[in-house]
């Protein structure tokens, strides 16, 4: 009985993204990487939590320099927590290698770091290794009062001039899952749409 009620829990939880992706993967033995990237405070635990079906009463925030890598069934989800040490960004890159997806989280509510966020961003897209790689930024928290909306962010932050690779910006609320799973369809759509 304990199986049932776990997927009675919701459509959004027993939805665990791991297995929308295992779907819509072409093929299954190819490793998939995926770097989630994004200022601190912005969502990526409870993000992943949410991916991982994990439960996400209880995070706290993640301390110093992190990186968590979620396995299963050929996919490889590489976590980072960016926030203020900037001095340790140079060792980032010995993990841009590879990645097929970079996804970035964004706090919608935290206007005042709107134009640290951008500037972050722009960085990775400028990193050689991660050229072409498809973005997927996610505009997270819209389930408070204060957030700005998706299209306010893309425009903030130039998205409209990315030119070399495909983009997407998903509204998106880590917190209740709404939002994510369109996020992680169009992650499956694109992962091979990498620009060489």
């Amino acid at each position: 009985m304990g199986e049932q009620k776990s997927l009675r829990d919701g459509p959004q939880r027993a939805q665990g993204l791991l297995s929308i992706l295992r779907k819509l993967k072409s093929t299954p033995d190819q490793e998939v990487r995926i770097l989630l990237l994004g200022l601190d405070n912005a969502g990526k635990t409870t993000l992943l939590k949410q991916l991982a079906s994990e439960d996400i009463s209880h995070i706290t925030p993640t301390q110093g320099f992190n990186i968590k890598s979620v396995q299963s069934q050929g996919f490889k989800l590489n976590v980072w927590d960016i926030g203020g040490q900037r001095k340790i960004r140079p060792y980032w890159r010995n993990y841009f290698e590879n990645t097929d997806i970079l996804i970035y989280v964004i706090d919608s509510a935290d206007r005042k770091r709107f134009e640290e966020t951008g500037q972050e961003l722009a960085e990775l897209l400028d990193e050689e290794k991660l050229s072409g790689v498809p973005v997927l930024i996610f505009a997270n928290k819209q389930d408070l009062l204060t957030a700005a909306p998706a299209s306010e962010i893309a425009e903030g932050l130039n998205l409209h001039t990315i030119r070399d690779r495909v983009w997407q910006i998903q509204s998106c609320s880590a917190l209740s899952g709404e939002g994510v799973q369109d996020g992680m369809n169009w992650v499956c759509k694109n992962v091979n749409a990498k620009k060489k």
